[in-house]
């Protein structure tokens, strides 16, 4: 049993080592540091590695311990969480790959089984979900740090639990965790509606920019390098911005692009039938059927019109 497989290689390492894809959002920052803690309790001292994650989620166990490298150049174990491929690692593929032994835990129906060994349920609608079903199957406590960890994931990857993909087993999870003592209420506050100055600002600039193409079934809009300086925006400040449009009366498909350093980051979301995964793996990126995301060099008008070009090819 792979499970088994993976308790017994994390009993055996000295040197673990926790990573998570580029751009992080809460799945990928609670089900890593609900596992993080969940070693430590193991007795074991894992290092997690995250270069950068929006401040919201500072408030969760272990988040003053994530380290942005390490100097360690072989583990003995390392572990991705929340990663559909190995190069969605970003620059931090190089601990995975020099790992004695890789381990595999996701939810992405599009994941590549690039771990010596492989945990992925594509049913569940988080990592998180997912990592709560190994811990408990490892006997690991589930404490209120750890427990706090996990749902801020689910939370997140759900929508505040709106996205089809939520299951009764979900909430049978969340009830659990409520009965341990964790504050639902108070998580789904941190994670789903504080919004910092900057994410305002740019939540506003994006709106007023916003067009609706497709006799209203497509949004488009964008944000800058330059929008997210005057700003001061920081990691994490522009999520959410790609449900604005998604939720207007019609809409199908909400694009929103945000320019970065390596290129346009495209989010993509949609509501019926139109799977978005598919679009984006056409451009070397991937995820759900209804959450997607990808990196297209080019010019603003470059990319926009590359994206609307194969948007409309899935549209009714």
């Amino acid at each position: 049993m792979t499970l088994d497989n993976i308790l017994e290689e994390i009993n055996n390492a000295n040197k673990i080592v926790i990573l998570t894809h580029e751009n992080p959002d809460g799945d990928a920052i609670g089900s890593s540091l609900g596992l993080y803690n969940a070693l430590k309790s193991m007795g074991k001292n894992p290092d997690i590695i995250i270069p950068e994650y929006s401040r919201i989620f500072k408030f969760l166990a272990g988040a003053d311990e994530i380290k942005t490298e390490s100097d360690i150049e072989n583990y003995d174990l390392a572990i991705a969480v929340d990663c559909a491929s190995i190069k969605l690692l970003n620059g931090f593929a190089k601990y995975f790959e020099g790992a004695k032994v890789k381990i595999n835990i996701d939810h992405h129906s599009t994941n590549m089984m690039f771990g010596d060994y492989n945990y992925v349920n594509p049913d569940a609608p988080a990592a998180a979900q997912v990592v709560l079903v190994i811990l408990q199957y490892f006997g690991v406590e589930i404490t209120k740090e750890i427990g706090t960890c996990i749902l801020a994931g689910i939370i997140t990857d759900t929508g505040g639990f709106r996205y089809q993909g939520v299951t009764a087993e979900t909430f049978e999870f969340v009830a659990w965790l409520l009965n341990k003592g964790i504050n639902v209420s108070s998580v789904y506050k941190q994670v789903l509606q504080t919004v910092t100055k900057p994410k305002f600002e740019l939540q506003k600039l994006a709106m007023d920019r916003m067009e609706f193409l497709e006799d209203g079934k497509v949004t488009f809009t964008y944000i800058t390098l330059e929008d997210q300086k005057n700003v001061n925006a920081e990691n994490g400040d522009h999520d959410g911005i790609v449900e604005i449009g998604r939720d207007v009366e019609g809409v199908e498909v909400s694009i929103f692009v945000r320019e970065t350093e390596k290129g346009y980051r495209a989010s993509f979301r949609s509501n019926d039938y139109v799977n978005v995964s598919d679009i984006c793996l056409t451009f070397g990126g991937g995820g759900h059927t209804k959450a997607a995301a990808c990196t297209i060099p080019g010019t603003m008008e470059q990319v926009k019109e590359k994206l609307l070009k194969q948007t409309r090819m899935y549209l009714k």
